[in-house]
Parts: structure tokens; C-alpha cells; sequence
């Protein structure tokens, strides 16, 4: 494992979001403000990968997606890790004609430019990237989404989740089964209510996808992240 620091911030000097908050601000940025779903995905996907090369150095890296906006920026630092020279590969934790559009459209830039897309988990992987459910879940995971995150989970390699652990609830804290419990977690805008306190989040990052922080003031949350030295926080909770 890497040796690289970010910037650490205590827990209690940050905002913390209830999952309606992030909805909001998600509605705020993409119809009040015109920052689009791909931008924001793009600064997500960005900065996962920097942390995945940073903390772990990985040889081998898995990328597991979902059909919502949490596979779409799991498939961006894909793209992200594959132009660094990181021989990584995508595993669809969902059927491909369930895609909504956005990571449908990550899915065909990442077959353009050659990454391989699998549809088992494999055994050689040193790192898995969880990107299959993010803040939306609802009750335990089922279908393909859950069998991918339930073999993930039973591989003796670290897992980086991406927003959130799949299957940890981000409103109550409540972990599904299956859950992914990761070594690191990296979370979007502000944290989780549901981040907190659980074990399954790992070490927990915060990375910048460009919210104004007036959007956060206006919500009622003043605490908003300074990332003037870097796009990447570590939250000490």
C-alpha cells in the first residue's frame, strides 16, 4: 500500500448530508446551475482513480458498475486508470440493457478506447473498485448487482467503494445483505449521515465533484469542505 496523505479533516468540522440533502444537491447543480451529470461524474471518476493509484499502486484492478450514476463514475476512473497505463478491467455487476444512458454511454467509451469488460469477477484482481449501487439503494441487493457485491466481498483483497459501500444505506447507516465492507471509501460533495459511524466504510475520503458552497449554505449546512490544496480530503471520524 502507498504511502501518499491527503489533507485530514475531522469529522466533526465538516457537513454532514441526509441522502434527501444529496438528492438536492444533485437537482441544484444539474437544473438550477447547468452542471451536467457527466461533469460531475467526470471530477468523481477522476479523483477515484488518483486515490485507487495513490493509496493502493494496483497491477491487476477490477472496476465492478451498476446501471445508475455510480457505475458511471466507477467506469470513468476505469478510463482514467487505463490512460495511466494501469492494466485494469470492468466487470458489469448488472445486465446491459438495464443501463440508464449515462453509464451506458461510459460503458461504449470504455470498449472504444479497449478496456476489457467482463461479466465474472475474476480471481486475480489485487484491487476491486465497488461502483454498483450508490446513495439510491433501497432494501437489501438483489439480482446481479447482488451476487456481484456478495463475490466481491468474499475475496481476501482490498475494496475501494465508491460514494458509499454497496449495500450500506446512506440515510440510516443500515447494512444490506450483502454489503461491500471496504478498506477505503471515497464520497462525493459532502459525507453520508450513513458513513459515520460504520465499519464497513473503511478509511473514508472526500473528493471535490465542483459544488459551489453557497448550494450547501443555502440547505441549511455552512460546513462546507476547503479543497484549495488538493481535490481529495480525508474525513476522520
Amino acid at each position: 500500500m502507498n504511502t501518499t496523505t491527503y489533507a485530514q479533516v475531522p469529522g466533526d468540522d465538516i457537513g454532514w448530508l441526509t441522502t434527501d440533502q444529496m438528492r438536492e444537491v444533485d437537482r441544484v447543480m444539474i437544473e438550477d446551475l447547468g452542471i451536467i451529470l457527466f461533469q460531475m461524474m467526470e471530477n468523481a471518476g477522476r479523483n477515484l482513480a488518483r486515490l485507487a493509484i495513490d493509496r493502493y499502486s494496483p497491477k491487476s484492478p477490477v472496476v465492478a458498475f451498476g446501471n445508475g450514476g455510480n457505475g458511471g463514475g466507477g467506469l470513468v476512473c476505469a478510463r482514467h486508470l487505463s490512460v495511466s497505463g494501469v492494466p485494469v478491467r470492468v466487470v458489469l455487476a448488472t445486465d446491459r440493457e438495464s443501463l440508464t444512458p449515462v453509464p451506458k454511454a461510459q460503458l461504449e467509451i470504455i470498449e472504444k478506447i479497449g478496456v476489457p469488460v467482463l461479466t465474472d469477477v475474476p480471481d486475480d484482481a489485487d484491487l476491486f473498485i465497488d461502483a454498483v449501487i450508490g446513495y439510491s439503494l433501497s432494501g437489501d441487493p438483489r439480482g446481479r448487482a447482488g451476487e456481484v457485491i456478495a463475490e466481491i466481498d468474499s475475496k481476501s483483497v482490498p475494496i475501494l467503494s465508491l460514494d458509499t459501500p454497496s449495500g450500506l444505506d446512506t440515510a440510516s447507516g443500515v447494512a444490506g445483505t450483502p454489503h461491500i465492507k471496504a478498506d477505503a471509501t471515497m464520497t462525493l460533495a459532502l459525507p453520508k449521515n450513513g458513513l459515520r459511524e460504520h465499519d464497513s466504510v473503511g478509511q473514508l475520503f472526500l473528493a471535490d465533484i465542483s459544488v459551489p458552497g453557497f448550494v450547501y449554505e443555502n440547505m441549511g449546512v455552512p460546513q462546507t469542505p476547503d479543497f484549495s490544496h488538493g481535490t481529495i480530503l480525508e474525513i476522520l471520524r
